[in-house]
């Protein structure tokens, strides 16, 4: 057997560092939820986490921002662990090649979304969620700090209401669903967890220690919390890697090559199976809404590193 080569990652966030100061800076931020205008455009974080706990940060990776869509895998594990694979009846698996919040798709495909990353998709997690939980916010964040052992875990209520104000295309997404027989429980309800679960924030040091598990086989070995077993972990991981990027999945998996989510806050998480979990913040988004910087950071990880799961 061949033995892995040492990565020195302290050596390698340095290298970042130089690699930050040199990089551009374009993009913009996500103004079309009011609330995330207020964010420093220049803020940047990264920290990466090993399973056997080992931490490496840079920048801003200790300031709290919303996750927003990254927080879709934390509700798909809870609601692959509650329903099994009854789950596939009623959201696919497939990268959407449409953007997040597309209807002309849903439509086509008679109210089933494409996957449970695209915004309809997630919606229909959030109604199963409703169905199986009681007290359903209080429920689920109450699990996402046991799943990392962080009671600091939380909804922004300034941010839900924000992405409620504006969130007519979500309305859009799951009246139409609901035409078609895919939400079982009051569309109000749905879109109130929804837009909470958006709006939880996490530093980057959270957010990876939230997800180690993905890359511990469904144990997050920080808390011995298992999540999900192993079989739905690889699949989760799978989804991330087809998915997770709205319609910039192949790019990631070309320059990156893991598993990975992104959220409009400017956040991404990338996991490699089996040795760690990164997060990285840059509010700044590419056209395709994914972190300018963070992109390009992880692009420049893998490639130095040759730690791409492929």
């Amino acid at each position: 057997m061949i033995s892995e080569p040492f990565i020195d990652y302290q050596k390698l966030f340095l290298e970042m560092a130089e690699e930050l100061r040199e990089m551009d800076d374009i993009g913009t931020i996500a103004s079309y939820i009011p609330e995330l205008r207020n964010v420093d455009p220049n803020k940047f974080g990264i920290h990466l986490t090993t399973i056997d706990n080992q931490n490496y940060c840079l920048g801003d990776s200790n300031d709290k921002f919303s996750i927003q869509s990254i927080s879709k895998v934390l509700s798909l594990a809870l609601a692959f662990e509650l329903e099994a694979d009854k789950l596939w009846d009623r959201v696919g698996v497939e990268p959407s090649g449409t953007p997040f919040n597309s209807l002309v798709q849903l439509e086509y495909e008679k109210g089933i979304p494409r996957n449970p990353l695209i915004n309809a998709g997630a919606l229909v997690i959030c109604d199963v969620l409703v169905s199986r939980l009681k007290n359903t916010k209080q429920a689920f964040i109450e699990f996402a700090r046991r799943v990392s052992g962080n009671k600091n875990i939380d909804y922004c209520p300034r941010v839900a209401e924000s992405e409620k104000k504006t969130g007519f295309k979500n309305a859009a997404l799951i009246n139409l669903m609901k035409s078609f027989g895919n939400i079982k429980n009051d569309i109000e309800v749905v879109l109130d967890f929804y837009f909470n679960l958006c709006s939880i924030e996490m530093t980057c040091k959270e957010l990876a220690q939230e997800f180690l598990f993905l890359a511990s086989n469904g144990v997050n070995p920080l808390t011995n919390v298992r999540v999900v077993d192993a079989s739905k972990s690889k699949r989760i991981n799978a989804i991330m890697q087809l998915c997770g990027f709205y319609d910039e999945a192949g790019e990631f998996s070309f320059k990156v090559g893991l598993p990975g989510k992104s959220g409009v806050g400017g956040g991404i998480l990338a996991i490699h199976p089996g040795k760690f979990s990164i997060a990285v913040w840059g509010p700044k988004l590419n056209s395709k809404g994914n972190s300018y910087k963070g992109m390009r950071i992880l692009e420049f990880l893998t490639t130095r590193t040759q730690s791409s799961i492929f």
